[in-house]
């Protein structure tokens, strides 16, 4: 392991063992172990639509977008930490009161259970904090309900038919702008 130097600590370097973990990679790799005969592919656009705010942040309703799913308690554990469970899994897009305190989890996900537990549910739902912008006027308002959007679709699938889905229901709350958590 290299040494740190002093001017590694003056510019607030990390160390050289600290790098970010290949993720994409590591999915490839995976992808292909389970016999699948093309590595993932990630989906990469040459132009990405992107429609500016009408009006400021402020005044705009704001949807929140998961990948968290409804607690089922038949379905094993789903607690912070759990083992991954696939039986958790959903496979329509739903969606959620925002009155309520909602019960999400994310163990039927794919995630570095080593490093994270899972346990600050504001790490993959922000509602408390959707709800703390709207109280403070940082956004206009939060819409009625989130949406929740299964993560075991093909890219296709996901293109075709959840987003659309997901849109509509945006819609019908009159979101204007969402935020999009991808667990």
């Amino acid at each position: 392991m290299a040494e740190r130097t002093k001017e590694d600590d003056v510019l607030g370097f990390a160390a050289a063992h600290d790098i970010p973990v290949p993720y994409m990679q590591r999915l490839k790799d995976y992808y292909l172990a389970l016999g699948y005969g093309n590595p993932y592919r990630w989906a990469q656009y040459t132009a990405v639509p992107f429609t500016p705010l009408e009006k400021p942040l402020w005044k705009t309703k704001v949807g929140l977008v998961v990948t968290s799913a409804p607690y089922q308690p038949d379905r094993g554990d789903q607690g912070p930490g759990a083992a991954y469970n696939a039986s958790a899994k959903f496979y329509q897009v739903y969606t959620g009161e925002v009155a309520d305190e909602p019960d999400v989890r994310i163990s039927h996900l794919g995630y570095d259970r080593t490093y994270t537990t899972a346990a600050d549910i504001n790490t993959y739902f922000p509602l408390a904090q959707l709800k703390k912008a709207a109280n403070q006027g940082r956004i206009g308002a939060l819409a009625e309900h989130f949406q929740g959007t299964p993560t075991n679709r093909s890219q296709v699938t996901t293109i075709e038919q959840d987003c659309p889905e997901v849109l509509r229901r945006l819609r019908e709350d009159g979101v204007e702008a969402a935020v999009i958590v991808a667990a």
